[in-house]
């Protein structure tokens, strides 16, 4: 007896979980990459668009019929050889049919399929009707032919081609994209005369260099009027490697005082780029534009009308700012991952893909061949038997009379084939006898001629080669057109600084006590004298130009800084700086000053600390700012004081107790920010209730206005001579009466 215990099947297989969902994944990236998102390099095709075109052809929908509504289309490929939803597989051939995204569309729609504008704007699939265009019989002509293989359907109830025959690289023709798991495919579309000019220069120098292919191939040709502006030695790299880079600009003219838009980039639309000129504008980057109409129809797909401000506007200037702002230029990734001849995804060369393709070419011409000459000695071998029995019909018609077995007697009477013998019973008596001698040798004779070329041409590559070269010109001739994206070199487009966009113009900014901020034209504005809310009054005015930044420092000690001519209007009220900027809590806005990059200021707290720094280390685009002054507790921001020449002018101090101190900028440290050297001494004991009213900066030659209250009193430099002491000392008490200081105007 044998104790053996035999393992028992549940119907199930049991495996790790981590086993099952590796290969359940794989087994799914690889059906995404081979049946769904890269092309074959033979037909260029992904599967959908093959069993399209392949669905349509078999509805009769060439280029010569009347079309059908697409939805009939759509089912017959969804219900017999793409079970996938019918939405996708209706875009696909819109796409296939848009002459703005596909370079040799495939397809003729009728009925609305898009715009350029809009591509996804098409009409449900029951309103359109399609059928195939001529170029697509490059496709499907030898389909017939024996040159490819049949793959079941997904049911196993139909059979469907596994390629195309394509007597055409249509791969590089229309280019394709997908997105695979792990990989990725972007190959753009070529022109269809510079293409097949690389195959015939591959045909007859097989060691033609990619560098040579380029000769033919300048580039891509997408279906826009753009011009590629990539430079040549990128685009050879590009083909050399399989990957890299194509960058295309829009055109434009000049219509007297007006810029017209005349094309745009490959899958950019118009109304994308008003869009986005329109958003500069609202945020005031675009002061050169006046206007912006789209003017866009059948006759011209593309016309965006920009309207200057004036005659001055620089055309190529401004438009040298849009293409670095807008998709009015736009680049696209090259990625040429296709799946060879070998059945496996790879990134290849321009001269891998050519050399592949002749290949796949070459296969697909010598098994039409060999299907053509199988055809031609099964007819010749027919027509023999037929002869035969023109010549005996009086005997045959004896035999299929009397005997039983017509067929078998016909054989062994005339040494006939099976075939040769049903091929004579199944033509009719009358066929057979109005047939003449003289026609069935002649159709000998042409049908032996005709394979004797079809075999001397299998047996010589040369005269094969030649064929192949004939084929692809012939069709080059009657499909080929003119190059429509123009190879053309060009600059780096530069965008526009703001400085550069808005003329100079004299402002001045003013802040008031609760922060609210505007900008006056012109620099002999009263900030006093403006309107204020109610409540609020004059904090603090400066004088700067339209082009220049304005810098603020709150109570924190942060710097904050925007552009003056972003300020809004000082006909209103003008807006809150806490829109623009974000500060701490409580925080509040105390000083401002206004320059070039350059320019020194000395920036001073109220406790008499300070140090000279340059203006471009107040600004920055932060929202929230940036560390400026470091102070005291309870310090407050002194307004920033203007200096000329570092070498030469004084800084001047003033207290609330009357004590005025000047001495040379030099002896202030240079900082980019912090607490800064003592400018002035207050005794600690005095800080709560004295503190520095003002800091000045006066040059040789200038002349000091000490306010208070209404009243003023000029100093001049020499004047000021009288106060003049070391960094950090208390400086000369003012005159009696003038001990109550508002402020100090450099004049």
């Amino acid at each position: 007896m044998n104790d053996t215990v035999r393992p028992v099947f549940h119907g199930f297989e049991q495996i790790p979980l981590r086993e099952y969902a590796e290969r359940a994944y794989l087994d799914y990236s690889m059906y995404v990459v081979l049946d769904r998102a890269l092309p074959f390099l033979g037909d260029g095709l992904k599967p959908v668009q093959r069993r399209i075109i392949y669905a349509m052809s078999e509805l009769g929908l060439n280029a010569g019929a009347k079309p059908k509504k697409s939805a009939r289309t759509v089912g017959d490929v969804i219900g017999k050889y793409h079970p996938h939803g019918d939405s996708a597989c209706y875009e696909a051939l819109v796409l296939m049919a848009q002459p703005f995204s596909y370079r040799y569309p495939l397809i003729e729609g009728q009925g609305n399929f898009g715009s350029s504008d809009d591509p996804k704007s098409f009409a449900a699939m029951r309103y359109t009707e399609s059928k195939l265009t001529p170029i697509a019989e490059v496709l499907l002509g030898e389909l017939g032919q024996g040159t490819v293989d049949w793959t079941p359907n997904f049911d196993g109830t139909l059979d469907e081609p596994a390629w195309m025959p394509a007597r055409l690289p249509h791969l590089l023709l229309n280019g394709t994209t997908g997105i695979a798991v792990g990989m990725a495919t972007d190959v753009p579309p070529h022109n269809l005369n510079e293409v097949v000019a690389a195959c015939v220069r591959l045909l007859d120098d097989p060691e033609a260099s990619v560098r040579d292919l380029c000769e033919h191939v300048r580039g891509p040709d997408y279906p826009t009027t753009a011009e590629i502006i990539t430079p040549a030695a990128d685009l050879l790299q590009m083909y050399e490697t399989g990957l890299g880079s194509v960058r295309a600009r829009g055109t434009f003219v000049k219509e007297h005082a007006n810029i017209v838009i005349t094309a745009l980039p490959y899958q950019v639309s118009p109304s994308k780029v008003i869009e986005q000129i329109a958003t500069q504008m609202r945020a005031k980057k675009l002061p050169w534009l006046e206007d912006i109409r789209d003017e866009s129809d059948h006759e011209n797909p593309v016309r965006v009308v920009l309207v200057p401000r004036s005659n001055r506007v620089d055309a190529e200037q401004l438009m040298g700012h849009l293409f670095a702002t807008t998709d009015i230029e736009r680049s696209y990734r090259v990625n040429l991952n296709v799946i060879g001849e070998d059945g496996r995804p790879q990134v290849k060369n321009l001269k891998q893909l050519l050399s592949e393709w002749l290949v796949f070419r070459t296969k697909t011409v010598v098994r039409r061949l060999q299907h053509r000459r199988d055809k031609v000695e099964r007819r010749l071998h027919l027509l023999q038997g037929l002869l035969i029995a023109f010549l005996n019909l009086d005997e045959v018609i004896r035999i299929i009379r009397t005997e039983d077995e017509p067929r078998d007697a016909l054989i062994a009477r005339f040494a006939l084939s099976e075939d040769q013998a049903d091929y004579i019973l199944d033509t009719r008596l009358k066929q057979l006898a109005r047939l003449e001698e003289m026609k069935i040798r002649g159709e000998q004779d042409e049908l032996a001629k005709e394979l004797e070329k079809i075999l001397s041409t299998l047996d010589s590559k040369a005269k094969l080669k030649k064929l192949v070269k004939d084929e692809l010109l012939a069709d080059a001739k009657k499909f080929g057109d003119a190059r429509r994206s123009p190879l053309v070199a060009r600059g780096a487009a530069q965008a526009l600084d703001e400085t550069e966009l808005v003329p100079s113009e004299p402002m001045t900014v003013v802040i008031s006590e609760k922060g609210w901020i505007r900008a006056a034209k012109g620099h002999d504005v009263d900030a006093a004298s403006l309107s204020y809310r109610e409540g609020d009054g004059l904090l603090a005015a400066v004088r700067a130009r339209s082009t220049q930044q304005v810098a603020f420092l709150d109570s924190t000690g942060r710097s904050y800084s925007t552009v003056v001519h972003t300020l809004p209007s000082a006909r209103g009220n003008g807006e809150p700086l806490t829109g623009r900027f974000a500060p701490a809590a409580g925080a509040s806005f105390q000083a401002m000053a206004s320059g070039d990059d350059e320019t020194r200021f000395v920036i001073a707290s109220s406790h008499g600390y300070g140090f000279v720094t340059k203006f471009v280390n107040l600004t920055g685009r932060q929202k929230a700012g940036k560390a400026m002054l470091s102070l005291t507790p309870g310090a407050k921001v002194v307004q920033p004081a203007l200096v000329g020449a570092v070498e030469s002018d004084r800084v001047v101090a003033v207290t609330t107790a009357g004590h005025l101190l000047a001495f040379p900028v030099k002896d202030l440290p240079e900082l980019d920010k912090g607490k800064g050297n003592k400018i002035i001494e207050i005794p600690k004991a005095k800080l709560g209730t004295e503190r520095v009213v003002a800091v000045a900066v006066v040059p040789p030659g200038g002349k000091l206005s000490v306010k208070s209250g209404a009243r003023s009193m000029t100093l001049s430099f020499k004047e000021l001579d009288d106060y003049v002491g070391a960094r950090a000392s208390r400086g000369g008490l003012l005159p009696r009466g003038w001990q109550k200081v508002d402020g100090l105007v450099v004049e």
